[in-house]
């Protein structure tokens, strides 16, 4: 009895390695929000946070910094990718989990992954040196010809094609976050059980009908965790933007105008700042990032932990 309840040295040192390991990640995230609220203090007091966050203007000479433009850029490039690639990501999902032969879906699954492996600046090489001048030439100018002529929705065609704009970003953007999206999905809908859908198939249900009744209604929750991870993805992503968005520093109505993001701006001007509130101003614009990342991904945290209890009911 005695023997039962000493604690064995060896689940003593696994506990406390796990322990030390998860607290390495609090310790990490804490350890990059200080060093980013410290360097970033003299913007802070200089501009403020509402000033900071609604000012359009960003003139390193004038030492004029505002993070409006920014934040609107990443929020479209964001919003316009996930519109985007959830839809196809969903679809290849689908089609590999339900509708493919068995011998595609090894390869189609494959190549989905090794989309994600691919490197980001190679997704901003290709998107400057072939996607934008088709971009340029055949898709925005279509879409300004068509939609471009329906009203009110018009305003977000305006402008001269250029192929470097927000819509070419997004465009980008999205491709890199298909495949993340896409093997979250596949993997919830192979935990859809057999005799579930077999089921369906009994009483008489179509392919349709058993993949919108059934396996997406068992897996919405691992869906809607694959689309959380590309947000997350979406929000930080640097290089393959930068090539293709043009880091213009303006709110525009058009997703034909070139824009800036807060990532973008970091990566192209850091080195540039040569005075000391100019590089405060970029710390301050990677903070503003890193609290939007951590309240976008918490809210879609808790929306996903509520909706676990709810499922579980």
């Amino acid at each position: 009895m005695t023997r039962g309840l000493k604690k064995n040295p060896v689940d003593f040192l696994f506990g406390t390695l796990t322990g030390i390991a998860s607290l390495s990640v609090v310790v990490l995230i804490g350890g990059i929000f200080f060093a980013l609220l410290i360097e970033s203090i003299p913007a802070i007091e200089r501009f403020g946070i509402i000033r900071f966050i609604t000012t359009v203007d960003w003139d390193p000479v004038a030492e004029v910094f505002g993070a409006a433009s920014t934040l609107y850029g990443t929020a479209v490039t964001t919003v316009l990718s996930l519109l985007f690639a959830i839809p196809v990501a969903i679809g290849i999902a689908i089609f590999i989990t339900e509708i493919a032969p068995s011998f595609l879906k090894g390869p189609i699954g494959t190549a989905i992954e090794l989309l994600a492996a691919i490197p980001s600046i190679i997704y901003g090489m290709w998107g400057l040196f072939t996607l934008a001048p088709i971009m340029e030439e055949y898709i925005e100018p279509f879409l300004q010809g068509s939609l471009g002529r329906v009203p009110l929705l018009g305003i977000l065609f305006q402008g001269t094609p250029m192929g470097i704009d927000l819509f070419t970003a997004s465009v980008i953007l999205s491709i890199m976050i298909i495949p993340f999206t896409a093997s979250v999905a596949r993997d919830s809908f192979n935990l859809t059980p057999s005799i579930v859908k077999e089921s369906a198939y009994a009483v008489g249900a179509t392919k349709w009908e058993v993949v919108k009744d059934v396996v997406l209604p068992y897996s919405k929750l691992g869906v809607f965790g694959g689309v959380v991870l590309s947000l997350g993805r979406a929000l930080g992503e640097t290089m393959a933007v930068a090539f293709v968005l043009g880091n213009n520093h303006q709110i525009t109505s058009s997703l034909f105008d070139a824009a800036a993001t807060i990532t973008v701006s970091l990566a192209n001007e850091f080195t540039e700042a040569d005075t000391d509130i100019y590089l405060s101003s970029l710390y301050y614009l990677a903070l503003l990032l890193f609290v939007m990342s951590f309240i976008t991904l918490a809210i879609a945290k808790l929306f996903l932990l509520r909706a676990e209890r709810r499922y579980s009911r």
